[in-house]
C-alpha cells in the first residue's frame, strides 16, 4: 500500500525508466522524474499531415524490433496489448568517396564476406584478446578487404550506433562481432522479421505509463542526488532508493557525493548528441532510386564527420502517403529549409574498450547505498537493452516480470 510501501525515485523517464516504474509501482511507491516535458526518451512520434490530407504518426527516435533480439521487449508489447506490423529493414550505402551505391532488402545478402566475422579461428582471437582488440586490428587479422570495411562494415557500425566513421574501427571488436552475430546480421538466411508499432512507437509510451501516470512529474530535471545513512534526498525530498534511468555522464553530474567506483565506471561511458531531423526531401537518398533502402547511410568525405543516415520512413512504417517522409542524422544542411517537419537531438553511447571493462563492473555501483543504475548503455545501446537493465534492477527490489 502507498504509504509504507518503499518510496523509488526514479531518475529519467526513457525505456529504462518507464520498464522499471511499470515493474515496481504495483509493489513500491514510485516516483518518475523526467527532465522534459514529455516521456519516451529516445520514442518520438510526430503527427504530420500529407499533402493529400490523410495523417500519418511518424516515429524520429526508436523504430524497429524483432522478436528474436528483442525477446524481453516484444513480450511487454504483449503484455500491454501494443498492436505491431511488419517492417523492411534493407540497409544502402551512398559513398561520396568511391562513388559506390547500393542497396539490398537483405541485411545478411549484402556482401558474400560478413558470415566470415564468424569463422571459429576469428572468434577464437577476439575471445582471446577481448578487452585490447579493436574492430580496426580484427580486420586487419582477419585480412578483409579494404572495400569490405570501407563499404559494409564502417557504414553498418556508424549507422547503428550513429558514430563518426572515423571511430568505428576504434570500436571493441568482440562487442561489435558480438552484436552482429546476435542479430542475425551475419547470414543469408534466417534473418529476423522486423516489426515497427502500429501508430507509432508513442502509442507503446502511452499504454505503458498509463496505469502510473501520476507517479510521473515531467519538466522535472534533478540538479543533486544526496545519500544519507537511512535514505537519500533527490532535491532534498526524501526516498528510500534511487535509480538512476538517465545517462551516464547525467547520473554523475547529479551525485552529490560520487564514490571513486561510481566516478571511473560512469565516467568511461560517454555519450555523443546527434542531430535528427524529420522531412520530405529525398534528395539525401541515394541519387538512383534502385539503391533506395530503409536505412541509407552516406558516406561523407571527412572520416571524422558525424554519422549520416537517412531512414526512409515509408518503408519502414509502411506509409502511404505521395510524398517520402525521412528522418535524417547530421545532414540538416544538406535538407531543403522548407522540408523540414521537426527537429530534435539525441545522445547516443559511445563504444569504446575502455567502457566495454567499465560495463563489467556494472554490479560494482548498482543495488549498493540505496543507488541502482539502468540504461540501454549498460548493454548494446538499443530499446532491448534498456528494457533488460530495467528487469535487472527490479529484481533487486524482488519484482519479476
Amino acid at each position: 500500500m502507498r504509504g509504507v510501501s518503499p518510496r523509488i525515485a526514479i531518475v529519467g523517464g526513457g525505456v529504462s525508466g518507464l520498464v522499471a516504474a511499470h515493474l515496481l509501482h504495483r509493489t513500491h511507491d514510485v516516483m518518475v522524474f523526467e527532465a522534459h516535458d514529455r516521456v519516451g526518451g529516445h520514442v518520438s512520434t510526430i503527427d504530420v499531415t500529407a499533402p493529400d490530407g490523410r495523417p500519418h504518426a511518424v516515429d524520429m527516435g526508436f523504430i524497429v524490433y524483432n522478436e528474436q533480439t528483442y525477446p524481453l521487449f516484444a513480450e511487454l508489447l504483449r503484455q500491454i496489448g501494443v498492436e505491431t506490423q511488419p517492417s523492411d529493414m534493407s540497409f544502402g550505402v551512398r559513398s561520396d568517396r568511391s562513388g559506390i551505391e547500393y542497396g539490398s532488402r537483405n541485411l545478411g545478402a549484402l556482401l558474400a564476406q560478413p558470415s566470415n566475422l564468424v569463422r571459429p579461428r576469428f572468434i577464437g582471437m577476439v575471445r582471446d584478446g577481448a578487452g585490447a582488440m579493436s574492430l580496426g586490428e580484427y580486420v586487419d587479422s582477419a585480412q578483409f578487404s579494404a572495400a569490405f570495411a570501407e563499404n559494409y562494415l564502417v557504414p553498418m557500425g556508424s549507422a547503428l550506433w550513429s558514430l563518426p566513421r572515423g571511430r568505428v574501427l576504434d570500436m571493441p571488436a568482440a562487442f561489435f562481432v558480438r552484436f552482429f552475430e546476435n542479430h542475425g546480421m551475419l547470414s543469408v538466411s534466417g534473418q529476423p522479421e522486423w516489426h515497427v508499432v502500429r501508430g507509432g512507437s508513442a502509442r507503446y509510451v502511452e499504454a505503458l505509463i498509463a496505469p502510473f501516470q501520476d507517479r510521473i512529474r515531467t519538466s522535472a530535471p534533478v540538479a543533486r542526488v544526496e545519500r544519507r545513512h537511512a535514505h537519500v534526498t533527490v532535491d532534498g525530498e526524501p526516498f528510500d532508493h534511487v535509480v538512476f534511468a538517465c545517462h551516464s555522464d547525467q547520473a554523475l553530474k547529479m551525485l552529490g557525493d560520487p564514490t571513486r567506483a561510481e566516478r571511473d565506471i560512469l565516467g568511461a561511458l560517454p555519450f555523443q548528441a546527434n542531430e535528427v531531423v524529420l522531412h520530405t526531401d529525398s534528395s539525401v537518398l541515394p541519387r538512383s532510386r534502385r539503391a533506395w533502402a530503409s536505412w541509407n547511410y552516406h558516406v561523407r568525405s571527412d572520416d571524422e564527420a558525424p554519422a549520416t543516415v537517412t531512414y526512409n520512413m515509408n518503408t519502414l512504417q509502411a506509409l502511404e502517403a505521395p510524398v517520402t517522409y525521412c528522418v535524417t542524422l547530421n545532414a540538416t544542411e544538406a535538407i531543403a529549409p522548407e522540408s523540414i517537419v521537426h527537429r530534435a537531438q539525441f545522445s547516443h553511447p559511445v563504444y569504446t574498450r575502455a567502457g566495454m571493462l567499465a560495463r563489467e563492473r556494472h554490479a560494482e555501483i548498482s543495488g549498493l547505498d540505496r543507488t541502482h543504475y539502468c540504461g540501454a548503455y549498460w548493454g548494446f545501446g538499443f530499446h532491448e537493452d534498456g528494457v533488460r537493465s530495467a528487469y535487472t534492477v527490479a529484481k533487486r527490489f524482488g519484482v519479476h516480470a
